[in-house]
């Protein structure tokens, strides 16, 4: 039985498993941290990435979990609603799009991997030092609170996130991490649900943008909502990427800059102050890299490909790698030639998307209208118009892979 080695327990390093032990392979999950705790806040898993879950048979866990999104909406400061761009089943797409606690998630699927492969498919404990790879298969070294493993595999993922100790192995003469110059404080707090308890609302400028969506179908069984917000404020001097901790705890100070947005269905300011913990994390990505792989081992989603979180996308990129390796190894003749022909599917694809990202993705429909924007009195039809809005909404539908029933990928 072939043997995947891979670092990193999140939501693509659990995927991953998921995917390969479902055609045929054992696979070893290597986290670093000692015992996993479902960290974060919001996340979305868009139509592409919820196809590969239920593909995993994971639908129905999905469905008690998160919340089906029914729409993105794009609101100017003031709450005028400059696009409601639909989502799920009922807009035309094959797959649901879910908002849903990024812990929750990664307990989802970790549960599903201990079910299918058992406890020993993961240990904790294991931060990746060293690989090295004979061409017929891979060592990778861990370090443990017992000193130095090594694990002997077919291939080696490397699944650890956007401070990858894999990528910097592969590629220890890159550069910096790009800052964006946004800082983005989050939250999560438990209150009275706002318009019809599936919409996700996007409002504000490039400068100063505020990101709301429910994230528990639990919550809204009880007539509740668990509101995950993200505030991103430009910064002259944000803190160097190197520095970046999503458990660092935020400065509340950022608030007053909200005070004058004007939502109708949602006071910001008083969700904001009501939320007990707020953490801060600059925007930031990486240039694409000119490769993934080097012999029998591979990069994928953050580690391959972290990019900003505009439009929503990246764990639903991750997903999709994971999908796209397990669908090339199936079909390669041996696991060095099903790894080229992962990163020669899912490289330059995920590269668009960094860089269609760094362009503000569909959110360039906010600085359009913000632009033209005077007052809460202005019309929504002198802001924006129809076709600018779905102009933009298509492009990034098929930038990034997600398409409705009768579109082209």
């Amino acid at each position: 039985m072939r043997h995947a080695i891979i670092a990193g327990g999140g939501i693509g390093g659990l995927t991953t498993a998921l995917a390969l032990q479902a055609i045929g392979w054992r696979v070893t999950v290597c986290e670093a941290v000692g015992t996993l705790a479902p960290l974060g806040v919001g996340i979305n898993v868009l139509p592409h990435g919820a196809e590969v879950l239920h593909g995993l048979g994971l639908g129905p866990a999905l469905d008690a979990t998160g919340i089906r999104t029914r729409a993105i909406e794009y609101r100017t400061r003031y709450g005028h609603v400059l696009s409601s761009d639909p989502r799920g089943v009922e807009a035309g797409f094959a797959f649901p799009q879910y908002s849903i606690h990024r812990g929750a998630l990664q307990f989802l699927l970790l549960d599903a991997l201990r079910a299918r492969a058992g406890a020993e498919a993961l240990r904790t404990g294991h931060r990746f030092v060293s690989v090295s790879d004979d061409g017929d298969g891979v060592t990778a070294t861990f370090a443990t609170g017992a000193g130095e493993v090594a694990l002997s595999g077919d291939i080696l993922i490397g699944a650890d996130g956007f401070h990858s100790a894999v990528r910097r192995a592969l590629h220890p003469d890159e550069g910096p991490a790009r800052a964006e110059g946004m800082m983005m404080f989050r939250g999560a707090h438990e209150q009275a649900p706002f318009g019809d308890g599936r919409t996700m609302v996007i409002a504000g400028n490039h400068d100063v943008k505020f990101v709301v969506y429910p994230i528990s179908e639990e919550a809204r069984q009880r007539g509740r909502a668990l509101i995950n917000w993200v505030a991103e404020v430009r910064h002259d001097a944000p803190r160097p990427a190197s520095e970046a901790d999503w458990t660092r705890l935020g400065d509340r100070a950022f608030i007053d800059r909200f005070r004058e947005f004007r939502l109708p269905d949602l006071d910001i300011v008083a969700l904001m102050q009501a939320t007990g913990t707020i953490t801060e994390y600059p925007m930031i990505d990486r240039d694409p890299l000119p490769s993934w792989s080097r012999g029998r081992a591979t990069l994928l989603g953050d580690a391959a490909h972290p990019m900003y979180p505009i439009g929503a996308n990246g764990a639903s990129q991750t997903i999709v790698d994971a999908a796209a390796l397990a669908a090339a190894l199936t079909d390669a003749a041996d696991p060095g030639t099903g790894l080229r022909a992962y990163e020669d599917e899912r490289r330059p694809k995920t590269a668009e998307v960094v860089l269609a990202n760094r362009r503000s993705g569909p959110e360039a429909v906010l600085d359009i209208a913000d632009a033209r924007l005077t007052g809460p009195g202005d019309r929504v039809e002198d802001l924006v118009t129809p076709a600018e809005r779905e102009a933009i909404a298509a492009r990034y539908r098929q930038v990034a892979g997600f398409v409705k029933r009768g579109e082209t990928a």
